[in-house]
């Protein structure tokens, strides 16, 4: 079994993908994909996602406001973990540092991502980071938050080795997404060689960074199957194995998700 440990199921476009929610997420245990992380992007969103996976007994959520998103709610701490006390919810994020979109004076990137992580520290949920052309003010800000207390997931990893070493010794996981098939991805390669397999996570990020043979395409939950078996290809092992540790990993972090 496999578990897509990052995806947006409430945003996927399924006019594309031929069905609805059910059918995605459906088609997604066919292909052994036994639970999915619906991570939340903002709060104006939130409510429609919840409500959006409410039925789904193996797709569990996250609260959180992405780094981008600078138009609706800023939450407060006390917000976050209000929202956090829900059954469905295992995580807080995604959240983190975007240099890439955002631009200008970022304070306010910066004191979301340590509302976020007090928030975890407070609810007892692990984070969901978000980075991008950010590394050394993302792991500067994990290290004066304390982020090590609660620990939680670098997703969809781009980041180079000495990075992921920074981020697994304040006790992070490194999650892989479809970016790792991409011929280009030389350097990420080399990181999921080398990331101990008790640490690694595996994820799609769908709808979005559908993996090799489908990039380009809307991607899906189902796809995290392809993720986990580049990654087996590049460390010589078996994708049973890859799936067997990724999967026990994510139950380890996220402790609170019922089985």
């Amino acid at each position: 079994m496999l578990i897509d440990s990052h995806c947006h199921i409430d945003l996927m476009d399924y006019e594309k993908l031929g069905g609805d929610p059910n059918s995605a997420v459906a088609y997604a245990h066919e292909n052994g994909i036994g639970h999915m992380l619906c991570v939340s992007v903002n709060l104006e969103q939130y409510p429609n996602m919840l409500d959006t996976i409410k039925d789904m007994p193996k797709v569990f959520a996250s609260v959180g406001v992405h780094p981008n998103e600078q138009e609706g709610v800023d939450p407060s701490v006390d917000d976050l973990v209000k929202l956090a006390n829900n059954e469905k919810v295992i995580a807080i994020g995604e959240t983190g540092l975007d240099y890439f979109r955002s631009e200008g004076d970022l304070d306010w990137q910066r004191d979301r991502f340590r509302r976020h992580i007090e928030a975890a520290k407070q609810s007892n949920k692990p984070l969901i980071i978000h980075t991008r052309e950010a590394k050394q003010d993302t792991i500067k800000v994990l290290q004066e938050e304390k982020a090590n207390e609660i620990g939680g997931v670098m997703h969809c990893f781009a980041e180079d080795w000495e990075t992921a070493k920074q981020a697994m010794d304040l006790g992070f996981y490194i999650s892989f997404s479809g970016i790792v098939t991409f011929k280009s991805a030389t350097t990420l390669q080399e990181v999921a060689q080398k990331v101990p397999l008790d640490r690694m996570l595996v994820e799609t990020d769908s709808p979005w960074l559908a993996p090799m043979p489908f990039r380009g395409k809307t991607n899906q939950p189902a796809y995290v199957k392809h993720v986990a078996e580049k990654i087996a290809d590049l460390r010589g092992d078996s994708v049973e194995n890859i799936a067997t540790a990724t999967t026990d990993n994510f139950f380890k972090l996220f402790s609170s998700a019922k089985v």
